[in-house]
């Protein structure tokens, strides 16, 4: 089998057919970390290190991993040296899957089919620049040749979505849908929390002496990203929690926070369980869809977060955290009322969060295998898991989650890849006859994910 080639990752000829019917559909990315700001600027990236590993933090652990110093990462080296750095040591990551989706982005969207390496490394540096300063590798350019149709990206409620409009009117289109993520006022134990409120409050021009101050501020913003085109609020939790603390005793918390006084856990959790569940009403008022990233440990290595700060590596996930306890009384708070999309980071967790889906009901969908479970394997499992405990019809679809533009292509090739192999062993098995997988896999690929969040 040729490396990238037509049966990459699909050994099943059911699988092929599949995925001849799907492998063109347009792409609905309906949770990403875009740069609003690059794409609406629209101009030309100035080298393949900028497009490829720049602000992919994949590959800067992989990098780590290999023993390249981080000055050829995050540090001062120019572009060059550090893309030279990265091929030297490329061909030692095979089986990692950034290996596979970088060379994808390659192959699929700047026409290079050398393989990268210490012996390669300047020559693709030289090819893929020229490459990417064509007119038709700009930003805008690159999306639609991906076959990108709608995309959300990852926004504070205090964000202007300034760019969002710029894109749109770039465009022609609703391009880009803001997405409302409001950790930082949910997050009341972690650094800067006071200082974020303050933000909130010059950002709407008002006072917050209170709990229902700051969510007064909330509905605001989030009226304001629904007149931007927003569907969805993502939440990103470590540990769940209920949404059913009583909205006195979260005040009570509120208050001795804005005073800088120390927090217990206990209050931290009474804090943001009220904080959910009111945001969650709003988004049940308006039909959004509710995304929760659940289990993320984050910024465990001391040295590179003093450094680096976050989101450079450096996280983990927690098989032993209680997910189920909290998720229970939160879903029966909202039970066929609100539209919920469950993202799992550690496969211990799979099998609860896929029965939890299907006790719950329509409203209540498992999202694409996320992060550290975003590879073939981890796709695989969770595909050959949802199957038979919960419904293939009710996946709410793939999400790139991604910052660098070309992987909302790379990734969900590879996705869609797995997805056909698994469905097409179905139907080897003998387990559903072709045409109503067909059907299936058509809708996971692209139609289930436009009518959930009403894209």
């Amino acid at each position: 089998m040729s490396f990238l080639g037509e049966k990459y990752l699909i050994d099943n000829a059911a699988g092929q057919r599949l995925y001849g019917a799907v492998r063109h559909l347009p792409i609905v990315d309906a949770h990403n970390h875009a740069n609003v700001k690059e794409i609406a600027a629209n101009d030309n990236y100035a080298d393949v290190w900028q497009l490829f590993a720049a602000t992919d933090h994949y590959v800067w652990e992989m990098l780590r991993k290999r023993g390249v110093p981080e000055e050829y990462i995050t540090g001062d080296r120019s572009n060059e040296e550090k893309w030279l750095k990265l091929a030297s040591v490329f061909p030692e990551i095979a089986g990692n899957p950034v290996y596979e989706w970088v060379h994808l982005d390659l192959r699929r969207y700047l026409g290079i089919t050398k393989l990268i390496g210490p012996d390669t490394g300047a020559a693709i540096w030289t090819e893929a620049n020229a490459v990417l300063a064509k007119p038709e590798s700009k930003p805008l350019a690159l999306l639609e040749k991906i076959g990108v149709e709608v995309m959300c990206s990852t926004d504070d409620p205090i964000d202007s979505l300034r760019d969002h409009r710029t894109v749109a009117k770039v465009s022609g289109k609703t391009l880009i849908r803001p997405t409302w993520r409001p950790d930082k006022a949910m997050k009341i134990g972690n650094p800067g929390w006071r200082d974020y409120v303050e933000k909130v409050a010059e950002r709407f021009n008002m006072k917050i002496e209170s709990l229902d101050d700051l969510l007064q501020a909330m509905s605001l913003s989030h009226d304001f990203f629904a007149e931007n085109g927003c569907v969805a609020t993502d939440h990103g939790l470590e540990v769940m929690v209920s949404g059913t603390a009583s909205k006195r005793d979260a005040d009570a918390v509120f208050r001795k926070a804005l005073r800088s006084e120390p927090l217990s856990a206990e209050e931290i959790d009474t804090y943001m369980s009220c904080f959910l569940g009111e945001v969650c009403e709003f988004n049940a008022k308006k039909g959004w869809v509710t995304q929760l990233h659940l289990g993320a440990v984050r910024d465990v290595r001391d040295s590179l977060f003093k450094s680096l700060g976050p989101d450079v590596g450096g996280d983990i996930c927690n098989s032993m955290q209680d997910q189920m306890r909290p998720l229970i009384p939160f879903l029966n708070r909202f039970d066929n009322r609100l539209k919920v999309v469950l993202y799992c980071l550690d496969p211990a967790h799979q099998s609860m969060l896929a029965t939890m889906a299907r006790a719950f009901g329509e409203k209540v969908r498992l999202g694409s295998a996320w992060w550290l479970l975003d590879t073939p394997v981890g796709m695989r499992r969770q595909l050959e898991y949802i199957g038979s405990v919960d419904t293939f019809a009710n996946f709410a679809g793939m999400v790139s989650d991604s910052r660098k533009l070309l992987s909302y292509g790379s990734r969900f090739e590879m996705f869609r890849r797995v997805l056909c192999s698994v469905l097409g062993e179905h139907v080897e098995r003998g387990q559903a006859p072709y045409e109503v997988i067909e059907k299936l896999v058509a809708g996971m690929c692209y139609r289930n994910t436009k009518e959930f969040y009403n894209l």
